[in-house]
């Protein structure tokens, strides 16, 4: 049995299924201007409690089939390079752990593909990024993911893959798991200078979020530095991560995804040279 992407959604507070509406323009200029202001937005609330409760029971249904990985790691998730100076930030590792549930554990009728396959919701993010070229994200095993992570677990300063990324909170730790990101800190150039200075921790770009479950985050992780700080407590902290890119059949490298999925598909290695960007990751 399916469920019911109205009754998942609170189209009450944020009506993406009626774009014709004052109220849907006035959101829209609302996420618009945070993203243009810091490269992130969030829609708290996004989701009804029903809806969380109804995400939370699906990730913990395939939380064992999660990839966890423990290694260093530097913010391009590339090799150590010793022809660069040894502060460079492609050559600054750090420990991480975390784990990814696969997008092809979660079935077309569960609550989170509903939530993404809601008609309005595509447009809605697409209009929000003032995207011309926008496509869902074509890898198998990421174009919609959920992030897991446990005590003690976070994610050190990276760049995402994707140029584009939305994200739904749905369960979070007793403690930790702050959202800290440098908005736009690579656009238009790598500007390791600056990276490196988030890296030391002098850096004046980095913002911190708290978000709670049920919120709707829209962020330009391809340009912004960002990580998760480490977890206390017994409860995992479950995150749903929706990606779209700029250019069509866009998958991971298949060394970015035996990383963070633990399998690589034959569709990996077909795709592997494809890229929209010049970035070094």
């Amino acid at each position: 049995m399916g469920f019911d992407a109205r009754l998942l959604i609170d189209l009450g507070r944020y009506p993406i299924d009626r774009p014709g509406c004052d109220a849907y323009q006035k959101m829209l200029a609302d996420v618009q201007r945070d993203l243009d202001q810091d490269g992130c937005a969030v829609l708290k609330g996004f989701l009804t409690e029903a809806a969380v409760a109804a995400l939370t029971a699906e990730a913990d249904g395939v939380a064992d089939q999660g990839h966890k990985s423990f290694s260093r790691t530097n913010p391009y998730f590339t090799k150590d390079d010793p022809s660069l100076p040894e502060d460079h930030p492609a050559r600054r590792f750090y420990d991480r752990s975390n784990a990814f549930i696969p997008a092809d554990n979660f079935a077309a009728a569960g609550a989170l593909r509903t939530v993404f396959d809601f008609p309005g919701f595509d447009p809605f993010i697409k209009a929000a990024l003032r995207a011309e070229k926008f496509y869902r994200y074509a890898d198998p095993l990421a174009d919609v993911i959920v992030n897991m992570a446990e005590e003690g677990n976070g994610f050190p300063w990276h760049f995402d893959t994707n140029n584009f990324t939305v994200t739904l909170a749905i369960q979070n730790a007793e403690e930790g798991g702050a959202f800290e990101y440098a908005p736009d800190i690579r656009r238009g150039a790598e500007n390791f200078e600056a990276v490196r200075d988030v890296l030391d921790g002098r850096s004046d770009r980095v913002r911190a979020l708290a978000l709670e479950p049920g919120d709707l985050q829209l962020f330009k992780g391809r340009y912004s530095l960002h990580r998760v700080a480490p977890l206390k407590g017994p409860t995992p902290r479950y995150v749903a991560i929706f990606s779209y890119v700029e250019e069509p059949d866009m998958v991971a490298t298949p060394e970015r995804c035996m990383q963070l999925y633990g399998k690589v598909l034959p569709v990996h290695y077909a795709r592997a040279g494809r890229r929209a960007d010049s970035y070094i990751d």
